[in-house]
């Protein structure tokens, strides 16, 4: 998917919401446990409850390897189910992967070629030649993890090296990639505060945005320093809207969920 039908989307859904497909058979509705495939038939349903309402949907690779073969299969049929269905929807692989180039080669084909989503999240730790085998790709985006929402980020994202904020290093360095344009950056709603500085050295690229709902984020405060003329703004939301319910109507609820993010969204649009 292109940068442009992305935005496509955005303005006809007057939504950027993204859904995170974060499956934890622990939490979903009992009466699914029974069925062959428990995790892909959440997933179906949650889609298909809010696929009007949502621009993308990102399944953390880690709550589908938990479960051996059987978790894999399923994130294969949901990304097959979403790309057959609604073939508008932008797809987020959460692998957060990155390692030696040979390696993040076929990270990047397992996750570009063989299960077909738009894009992955990259840990930029090693540097350029983990981040660039990811970006050799048409039409797929690799997301760099700039400035995390959780509580660790603070132990090294922020240090200042040579003067300067590390994560600030990460976007300026990042810059200088090969297809450098297919770049998007994870940066968390609950730093906020940071984004008028982050929007100064990326002033156009996409941002994924984890943290508002459960982890306690401002969308206002998001769309204020974050939004771009093209909006450039993917606000993930997971357990907020996936978990509302246990019961029966959990995709009801969940749509519930998701329309109530995307009116305030269509807002600040």
């Amino acid at each position: 998917m292109t940068t442009k039908e992305l935005v496509e989307q955005i303005r006809t859904k007057k939504s950027f919401l993204c859904i995170g497909l974060d499956v934890d058979l622990k939490k979903i509705p009992s009466h699914l446990l029974k069925e062959e495939d428990p995790i892909f038939s959440f997933n179906k349903a949650i889609v298909d409850a809010t696929h009007h309402l949502a621009v993308a949907y990102k399944p953390n690779i880690a709550f589908y390897e938990a479960y051996g073969l059987k978790g894999w299969q399923a994130l294969g049929k949901t990304i097959a189910y979403i790309n057959k269905q609604y073939p508008e929807i932008f797809t987020i692989a959460d692998a957060k992967r990155g390692d030696i180039g040979n390696t993040s080669t076929m990270y990047a084909k397992a996750f570009f070629e063989d299960l077909n989503f738009d894009s992955v999240t990259i840990a930029p730790y090693m540097g350029r030649d983990s981040v660039e085998p990811f970006l050799e790709f048409k039409d797929k985006h690799t997301i760099l993890l700039a400035l995390t929402s959780n509580a660790g980020a603070f132990d090294f994202q922020t240090k200042e090296v040579n003067g300067k904020p590390l994560y600030q290093q990460v976007l300026e360095t990042s810059k200088t990639y090969k297809n450098a344009e297919n770049l998007m950056y994870v940066v968390g709603a609950t730093k906020a505060e940071y984004l008028k500085e982050i929007r100064q050295i990326i002033p156009d690229n996409f941002l994924l945005v984890p943290g508002v709902g459960a982890q306690g984020g401002s969308l206002e405060e998001v769309c204020k320093y974050g939004m771009t003329k093209d909006v450039g703004l993917l606000i993930n939301s997971s357990r907020g809207i996936i978990y509302a319910s246990n019961e029966t109507d959990f995709a009801q609820k969940a749509a519930e969920k998701a329309e109530a993010l995307q009116q305030q969204m269509a807002e600040f649009l």
